[in-house]
């Protein structure tokens, strides 16, 4: 299980890259319209944030302290700096899923949720969830704002 996660999330960590890399225009990525409320580069910062902060913080003590607000409220970061967050997060990521055992997968996830005790296994495969999720709403985002 954890070889299989470890290969899915740095695979899909590499997809978010490629998704911000396929703007033409870097504005695009800030780009709101019409009824969609989030950008490209709110959905990627919103994704380093709880992926730092469920796996980092929570599951690995990295000491990352997550800002969710400011996820959704900033603006106009530039593309290199968002490429170079995904990149430190997916080391991150890697390194802390390479010391889990399957013991610590079996083991309830330290903190609940929604006020529920789950098991690790099944908070890192709803985490993986999650990112795709928003992964693809940054290529329909993409295609709806780059015609």
């Amino acid at each position: 299980m954890k070889t299989v996660l470890i290969e899915i999330y740095s695979r899909d960590l590499l997809k978010l890259r490629e998704e911000l890399n396929s703007y033409k225009e870097e504005r695009s990525i800030w780009a709101i319209a019409g009824n969609i409320s989030n950008s490209a580069g709110n959905l990627c910062l919103h994704l380093v944030g709880n992926l730092n902060h469920f796996i980092g913080a929570v599951l690995g003590n990295t000491g990352y302290v997550r800002k969710r607000e400011d996820e959704f409220t900033s603006k106009n970061i530039p593309r290199s700096e968002l490429i170079f967050m995904i990149e430190k997060t997916r080391d991150m990521l890697l390194n802390i899923l390479t010391v889990l055992n399957d013991a610590d997968l079996e083991n309830d996830f330290p903190v609940k949720y929604n006020d529920q005790t789950v098991r690790t296994d099944f908070m890192l495969m709803h985490l993986l969830a999650h990112l795709n999720y928003h992964l693809g709403q940054m290529n329909y985002h993409r295609r709806l704002t780059e015609k």
